[in-house]
């Protein structure tokens, strides 16, 4: 029940909880019948908020990093799971992994991907065997170096979900951590630029929310038409389109097409005239 519970997707607006206070929870109705653990779990966004770069973790080699080492050049997506979840943490991962293979981007090249671990008592081993699993599941020869899963000491895990807006608590009785589900974008420069929620994402998403963070340093100039028509909704965590936009390209399409038309066929006209006259003479 906990863990079905945990798996719905967070709210989009800071402050909001990770379930709908109208949502029937496994026969919870209201937000305040819920069980007492869950009113301190959900995500909140923190957009444009600064990610505190000089956080101490380590990588799955055991090395000493900071989490503005993979900052500063490209992209980041952020994931806040840990290696032994028995069920959530393992869809959120799969989720990714099955989005971000449909893309033409590859981690490593045009975005980095950064997975830290809720848990203080999981080692850099956990992290290398996680890692082993997810690099061979994406299937990119730049996973290795650009998919990056990250262990640490509880106060500096607790700051970063601070600035993520990740609030999660750990469950004594089951031995678990109860916590929602989602991954965020950040820009190069380490500030929050989108949210996504549930165990599935959209590979349209994130490739539109990957360009948007890179400021269209990544992507083709169709990539920058689209995002021109469409703008990402922190409310639902999509994109949609924005109709007047919308409205304004294809009126400018349209002129385009009917000035195409009129030169082509005054072209013509002058073509068919000269031949005419030559004919008469």
């Amino acid at each position: 029940m906990l863990i079905a519970a945990l798996a719905l997707p967070a709210c989009a607006q800071q402050g909001y909880s990770a379930v709908s206070s109208t949502q029937p929870i496994d026969g919870y109705q209201r937000q305040d019948q819920r069980p007492p653990i869950l009113q301190q779990v959900g995500i909140d966004q923190h957009l444009n908020q600064q990610l505190p770069l000089n956080l101490q973790f380590k990588d799955e080699s055991g090395k000493d990093v900071k989490l503005g080492d993979y900052f500063g050049k490209k992209p980041v997506i952020l994931s806040l799971v840990y290696y032994k979840c028995p069920m959530l943490c393992t869809q959120v991962l799969n989720g990714m992994a099955s989005a971000l293979s449909v893309l033409s981007f590859s981690a490593g090249k045009e975005f980095d991907i950064v997975t830290v671990s809720i848990d203080p008592r999981e080692t850099p081993a956990d992290a290398a065997k996680t890692k082993e699993v997810y690099v061979h599941r994406y299937g990119r020869a730049s996973a290795a170096q650009g998919w990056h899963f990250l262990t640490g000491q509880q106060d500096q895990i607790q700051q970063l979900a601070k600035a993520v807006g990740f609030r999660y608590v750990y469950d004594p009785r089951i031995q678990q951590f109860a916590h929602a589900s989602g991954i965020q974008i950040a820009t190069p420069d380490g500030r929050l630029a989108q949210y996504y929620y549930g165990i599935e994402y959209s590979p349209k998403d994130l490739r539109l929310g990957l360009i948007e963070a890179s400021k269209n340093h990544i992507g083709t100039v169709v990539d920058a038409l689209v995002l021109y028509c469409y703008h990402y909704d922190p409310t639902t965590g999509h994109y949609g389109a924005i109709a007047l936009r919308v409205m304004r390209l294809g009126g400018i399409l349209t002129v385009l097409l009917l000035g195409g038309f009129v030169i082509t066929m005054v072209r013509r006209d002058v073509r068919e005239g000269k031949a005419y006259t030559g004919r008469k003479s």
